[in-house]
Order: C-alpha cells, then sequence, then structure tokens
C-alpha cells in the first residue's frame, strides 16, 4: 500500500443514511462506516452492483452528497468543509449526459476551461488539444445533441479533465455504451492512467474492473467485501477451475456429493447453482462431477465451467451474481 504522502483520497467512517422510503422510520444506510485509501496515480475500481452504494460513495467524495457521519479527503482537501477548494481538484463523469445543449462540443471545453480561471489563450488551445487527443477534432462544431453515445461520452472524460483535475471520478462510464465505444473509452482512460492521471471509478461490469483497475474493492451494501488487485481477488477463491451446476432437487445435497470427491476445493450453494472451485484436478474431472452426481440420482439440467472472474470472487463472497 502506499504511503501517507501517496494517498489522495481517504476516508474515515464514511457514512450516509436515508430515511426509508412510505414514511418508516427507519434509516438504510446507503454507504457504511466507509475507511477507503486511494494511491495518487492508480486506477481504483469500485465494483459491484447497482445499489451497492457506488455512486453514492463518489456523490460524497465530490461534494453532491453530504455524508451522514465520517470524513473524507481528496488531494488532503477535507469535502465536506472546504467543498469548493475540493471541486477544484477533481474531474467528475456522472451516470447521465450533462453536456450542455447549448454549445458546440469546441465550446463545451472552451467554456468549461474559463469557468475554472483558464485565460482565453491557454482554454482554446486546451480544448483544441483535447479534441484531438480524444478524437472529435473532426466534431468541434457539431451540436453535441447530434453526438453518439460513445462520442458525448469521450467529450464529457475530456471536459472532466480541462482543468486538470488531481482527481478523476467516472461513475459507470460505459453503461449503454456498444462494445466498440466501451473499448474506445478504455483505451482513453488508459492513456489518462499512463500519463499520470488518478483516476476512481465505479463499475458493475466485471470485465472493465479486471482490464483497467491496478485495485479494485468489491462493494455491497454499502460495504467493502474485499479489496486487491484482481489478480489478488481471483486467487483467493483458491481454485483454477469453477464449475457452476444446475440440478433438481435440493442443492445441498449436491454439494455434499460433490464436497467428497478428489479435486474439489469447495462447493457450496450461490445464485440458484451449485459452485464448485477446482484446484488441480484433471481433464478427467467433469465426467467425474456428472457420475457423482448421477449415482447419487442427481439430475444436472446445465453445467459451464470457466476460470475464476471477479464474478467468482462476488458470488463466492455474497451468494448471489453481481448483476442481481
Amino acid at each position: 500500500m502506499a504511503t501517507g504522502d501517496e494517498i489522495i483520497i481517504r476516508t474515515e467512517g464514511l457514512t450516509k443514511r436515508y430515511a426509508a422510503p412510505n414514511g418508516h422510520h427507519e434509516v438504510i444506510p446507503a454507504v457504511d462506516h466507509l475507511d477507503l485509501e486511494v494511491a495518487h496515480g492508480e486506477i481504483f475500481g469500485l465494483l459491484g452492483p447497482n445499489g451497492a452504494g457506488k455512486t453514492t460513495t463518489i456523490g460524497m467524495l465530490t461534494t453532491r452528497v453530504i455524508p451522514t457521519e465520517g470524513k473524507a479527503w481528496v488531494g488532503g482537501i477535507d469535502v465536506r468543509v472546504e467543498p469548493a477548494r475540493a471541486k477544484q481538484l477533481i474531474g467528475v463523469v456522472t451516470q447521465t449526459n450533462t453536456l450542455d445543449r447549448s454549445l458546440n462540443v469546441y465550446e463545451n471545453l472552451y467554456y468549461h476551461g474559463r469557468y475554472f480561471g483558464m485565460a482565453p489563450k491557454e482554454a482554446k488551445a486546451e480544448a483544441n488539444r483535447l479534441l484531438e487527443q480524444f478524437k472529435l477534432v473532426d466534431r468541434g462544431t457539431t451540436d453535441v445533441a447530434a453526438l453518439s453515445g460513445g462520442m458525448a461520452q469521450r467529450l464529457m472524460v475530456a471536459r472532466s479533465i480541462m482543468h486538470r483535475p488531481a482527481v478523476l471520478f467516472l461513475d459507470e462510464p460505459t453503461a449503454g455504451l456498444d462494445p466498440q465505444s466501451r473499448l474506445s473509452l478504455w483505451e482513453a482512460v488508459n492513456e489518462l492512467n499512463e500519463a499520470g492521471q488518478t483516476i476512481l471509478l465505479t463499475t458493475h461490469y466485471m470485465e472493465e474492473a479486471d482490464q483497467l483497475c491496478q485495485r479494485v474493492a468489491i462493494m455491497d451494501h454499502g460495504q467493502i467485501l474485499a479489496l486487491d488487485t484482481p489478480a489478488g481477488l481471483k486467487r483467493s477463491v483458491d481454485a483454477d477451475t469453477i464449475v457452476t451446476v444446475h440440478a433438481s432437487g435440493d442443492p445441498n445435497r449436491l454439494v455434499s456429493v460433490m464436497s467428497d470427491l478428489d479435486g474439489v476445493a469447495t462447493a457450496s450453494v450461490a445464485a440458484g447453482a451449485v459452485l464448485v472451485n477446482l484446484r488441480g484436478a484433471g481433464p478427467g474431472m467433469l465426467p467425474r462431477l456428472l457420475m457423482a452426481a448421477e449415482g447419487a440420482g442427481i439430475e444436472v439440467e446445465d453445467v459451464s465451467v470457466a476460470e475464476p472472474t471477479l464474478e467468482t470472487v462476488f458470488i463466492t463472497l455474497t451468494g448471489k451474481e453481481l448483476r442481481d
């Protein structure tokens, strides 16, 4: 982990509670006593399903959501005590399109720079540089309403770094994009990071977290369940092969049958199926699993085989699928 001087985002007991709907008196924790440190220059990911607390966390770190309790610092500035100073240090891309529809593509960049105190000449030069960097040069005079989803997202990222923020926050940056636009944005994010940009992103796409992030915090119900590099998280499953078995009858009975076989590290019920983690099993392991189920009178309906993924880690931790 980075030293104190290298930490650029830090939270202590960061919490946000909301009143329950329908007039109930209880409160619901969207984020529950979050302790987090992000190092300068890394891409850090918050991975979890919708409702995990990812967007609320970013909201508190970017001054848009007031914490119920706890503290948060960005670049050494307490975001709750000095929100105006904190905003000078951050760039934000939200889930919704926030481009100014009364301005064209170039003007969205230029006036953003002017708003943050850039001189006209500097703002013009930086806007033109970013149009080139984000492959939008030929769209400079285009109405932003005419942009594709991928182009609009690239423009929002370009605008968010126009004032050279210390930290870039990306909230579900590729949600709703087609695969080609998603890959294009991944490339842009990696280029920014290679140039030294610190990035905190939220996502429910395991591939995105795996491809982009140096470290990932798996989040659910407002809490961090695990935090490590993507490779470290996948190693924590203690398996080199994952077999997912859907079968009729009591899944706990199938767990008992599978657990007794050589080569099975663990077997458990998760997301309506039986998850069998194999360690060092040979190529004939799958037929042995099926024969064991058949011998116990259990009808197997479907089987899938995969290497451990971040979704496997999430299922192991929560018993449910990442996209539930």
